[in-house]
């Protein structure tokens, strides 16, 4: 630390993905230049970044999987994969000048309240010290992956890496190929490694319900219509909205549901015709209760010859492959990990704490918990994006993420407008908004015996929001600044 103290900003930003860079977007488009954006990467991204594995690919159609002040006429199909949505989350960084505040490799892992200066402190990995009036959290949901602890792991000959910290260096091409997991990522890698390996055994606890994907290429024309036309791209983005918002389904017994959960089980009997290779990827718990895929291609890989699927239970590694509950030894020479990520542990890898020392990883000890997912009584001056219950059941997140920086860029306007440099959300406004929260959970598909990362280990829905994503942006559109309090002098 200087003599001069640390450098401080008005408003930090923790996280370069999809959140973080609208975020920063949004402030320089508001004409504020006082900010950071901190990146533990080496750059912008965030999960489009980190999730390199092959056949990464978006399940929200591009068009709508992008920022509505950032167009995108050359998507260049239906459903865009990593390479090109990364670039496009890199082209909008070099575009609106967002590069001159992001600060990479520098990933934030203290902050704590500074009642005195009014500020946050931070602290980052490597010991620098930073402050900010205003703290934003943009770490997302899927930035921590988990990683299964079986007996004999560190005993395997060959390499094990999860699917969002892929080894490049591995080449899968002629060797036997172990995937753990059945779910997001492992029907987009496996039929990309099942093309190169020798053979691919796949370990699966539970089956999915999956959708077919109708992706197809764009065309030229259309390419150049939507460049030339912006009313047109604009409109196809909104016509994707629509059609998502009407499909979104919360609760046992919706048509919908039953229509969806019709046309899984016609995929499914439409390309697995062995009823007992169909009767292992039936799924038994209710439809909408554990993530939803979109795949054409998952089935039309397991079915292939060179293609094991593993339904007992994996018991332990072995050095020469993975023993399962019948005491098999199934022989591969690598493993992936398809096992997910930590979602309901929301700001992992960061230590918050807010007014007189209170933690806020003891106050999310039952659950986490926000107003609108948005900011926390207790921590003054601290929002985040992409927060406790604001996940979508079917729409595009970027919806949520852009009312969300709407939100905190409004907050910001009130505060220097109303000469107010500390806002802390009121513990009763906190807690009502959470019991109607709570409310509106029960009878949901996900408020089930169906365990999935919607849900923490106390067995609470952590991550889903129970209302459209139109419901969401009308409760943000303004914020309120009876909402809010100063904190008590010293706090």
């Amino acid at each position: 630390m200087s003599e001069a103290g640390p450098r401080r900003w008005k408003v930090a930003i923790l996280g370069a993905g999809a959140g973080g860079l609208g975020l920063a977007i949004r402030l320089t488009k508001a004409g504020e230049r006082d900010f950071v954006l901190f990146e533990a990467s080496d750059g912008v991204g965030g999960t489009w970044r980190s999730n390199a594995y092959p056949g990464a690919a978006c399940d929200v159609p591009s068009h709508l999987y992008s920022y509505s002040f950032a167009l995108k006429a050359d998507w260049t199909r239906t459903y865009a994969t990593q390479p090109e949505i990364l670039a496009y989350f890199e082209e909008c960084a070099d575009r609106f000048g967002v590069r001159t505040h992001l600060r990479t490799r520098t990933p934030i892992t203290a902050a704590r309240w500074n009642a005195p200066e009014e500020c946050w402190d931070l602290r980052a990995a490597d010991g620098q010290a930073f402050q900010a009036s205003v703290l934003v959290s943009a770490l997302g949901t899927f930035n921590a992956p988990a990683v299964p602890d079986f007996d004999g792991m560190a005993s395997f000959a060959g390499p094990i890496f999860h699917s969002a910290r892929w080894d490049h260096d591995q080449s899968l091409g002629g060797r036997r190929v172990a995937v753990v997991g059945t779910g997001a990522s492992a029907a987009q890698i496996v039929p990309e490694v099942a093309k190169v390996a020798e053979r691919v055994t796949l370990f699966q606890r539970t089956p999915s319900w999956i959708l077919p994907r109708a992706d197809k290429p764009f065309s030229e024309e259309e390419k150049v219509r939507f460049a030339r036309h912006r009313w047109a791209a604009r409109r196809h983005r909104w016509d994707i909205y629509r059609a998502f918002e009407r499909t979104i389904t919360f609760r046992h017994g919706d048509a919908m549901a039953d229509q969806l959960k019709a046309m899984a089980l016609s995929h499914l009997e439409y390309r697995i015709t062995d009823e007992a290779l169909r009767a292992k990827l039936t799924p038994t718990h209710p439809f909408g209760c554990k993530r939803t895929l979109v795949s054409s291609d998952f089935y039309k890989t397991v079915v292939r010859p060179e293609v094991d699927l593993v339904t007992e239970p994996i018991t332990r590694f072995d050095p020469a492959g993975i023993v399962t509950g019948d005491g098999h030894l199934h022989e591969v020479d690598a493993v992936v990990l398809a096992t997910g990520f930590r979602a309901t542990e929301y700001l992992h890898g960061l230590e918050v704490v807010g007014t007189g020392g209170r933690r806020l990883a003891d106050d999310w000890t039952e659950v986490p918990h926000a107003y609108l997912g948005l900011t926390v009584s207790g921590y003054p001056n601290f929002f985040m994006l992409y927060g406790p219950n604001t996940n979508q059941g079917g729409n595009s997140i970027i919806f949520i993420l852009e009312a969300q920086a709407a939100y905190v860029v409004r907050a910001l306007r009130s505060m220097r407008r109303r000469r107010r440099p500390v806002i802390d959300v009121k513990r009763g406004v906190m807690d009502g908004y959470n019991e109607r929260l709570a409310e509106a959970l029960r009878g949901t598909v996900w408020d089930t015996g169906c365990q999935s990362y919607f849900k923490n280990a106390q067995g609470k829905i952590a991550t889903q929001l129970p209302y459209p994503s139109l419901w969401y942006w009308r409760r943000t559109r303004h914020f309120r600044v009876r909402d809010y309090a100063r904190p008590a002098a010293g706090q």
